[in-house]
């Protein structure tokens, strides 16, 4: 695969519109009317059982910037979950509403990603602006003013590595983090033969500096182009929807758009996962699809010699996002690995 398709193959792994949630019925007339109260008191319970997890939308001021969040659930552990390159917290949403059933559970628009702002960072003056470092800040502040306590991150892709980042920079934070098919970054400078440096270098340039890339980007954000390439990364291609293409594509359509993902694509420096997975304190687990095209599971499996990964796991027949395509295989992944590093002294507050 050439650096131009893979860099377009890498582009799109996710995205999403309002999640809707059916309402809760009820149920019909008896003829006996001393149950009739009975029944009404029933319908009251369920219907606030339902209020309360529904998966609820906000926007959180960080730094100037708005970024949306999604969250459900009110009691148990935290969990924060965060997205791929060119997704958004709506990939996520086969895995709220079962996981907020015991958790309190948070997806994240990392910024300049979905419903996030997406500031331009040549307006800035910050040409490092859309970095590990940057996310990784942002998701260990998110903890702190939104979650309001600590958490376990559920990454997939490069939200693995955001993930990592943030669980260095501030250990006290992250409980544990759960890695679905993270990136291998091989687009990485130092993973490049250097004979090639010069010439992905230029290309970068070209991609950032000229209306090539604005025309690329064009090309790419396209319903016919974001569907065949996620027919690519999805194994089970009927999971590939009209409502995921339309999640993938909608926020990329948005002003500023453009400009992030073209600063990501030549974004070759940064941290690589197996820098980042020797200084990690807390406990990890790897779940990988194995027939991921992105990121080959024979080299995906090396992560799990680190000494802070307790486990590696196989998802068979599962593509680059095992979260939407395998929500029953990666949920109880999830809910077993928390119950096993839950804090018990953990908080449980309300949302503000």
């Amino acid at each position: 695969m050439t650096f131009a398709s893979t860099t377009t193959a890498l582009t799109l792994c996710h995205r999403r519109a309002p999640l809707s949630f059916p309402k809760t019925r009820s149920p019909q007339r008896n003829s006996v009317i001393a149950f009739s109260s009975f029944s009404n008191q029933i319908v009251s319970i369920l219907s606030i059982q339902n209020e309360e997890l529904q998966v609820q939308t906000r926007m959180w001021n960080w730094k100037g910037y708005f970024i949306r969040y999604q969250y459900s659930g009110n009691n148990g552990p935290a969990l924060v979950l965060v997205h791929g390159f060119g997704a958004n917290s709506d990939h996520w949403r086969k895995n709220i509403p079962d996981l907020a059933k015991s958790h309190r559970v948070y997806s994240i628009d990392l910024i300049g990603y979905g419903y996030s702002d997406k500031p331009n960072p040549r307006r800035i003056g910050d040409d490092s602006f859309y970095t590990f470092h940057t996310w990784a800040t942002q998701l260990n502040e998110f903890c702190l003013d939104v979650v309001k306590d600590k958490a376990f991150f559920i990454c997939n892709s490069i939200g693995g590595v955001v993930g990592l980042q943030a669980a260095i920079v501030e250990p006290e934070i992250c409980q544990g983090i759960v890695l679905l098919n993270i990136s291998l970054r091989m687009l990485h400078i130092t993973k490049q033969p250097w004979y090639a440096r010069p010439f992905i270098s230029s290309f970068q340039r070209l991609l950032r500096d000229t209306a090539v890339g604005k025309f690329f980007f064009k090309a790419v954000a396209t319903k016919e182009s974001v569907k065949n390439i996620l027919c690519q990364c999805y194994h089970d291609t009927s999971k590939v929807t009209d409502e995921l293409v339309q999640i993938i594509l909608s926020p990329g359509l948005e002003p500023g758009a453009a400009e992030v993902f073209l600063e990501f694509i030549c974004y070759s420096g940064g941290p690589l996962p197996e820098e980042l997975l020797p200084q990690v304190k807390c406990p990890v687990l790897i779940a990988w699809g194995d027939k991921d095209p992105w990121e080959p599971i024979e080299m995906g499996r090396n992560y799990g010699n680190f000494d802070s990964v307790e486990d590696f796991i196989v998802l068979p027949n599962v593509g680059h996002c095992p979260q939407d395509e395998a929500p029953q295989l990666v949920n109880p992944l999830v809910e077993s690995f928390v119950a096993r590093h839950a804090n018990s002294s953990s908080l449980t507050p309300s949302v503000d």
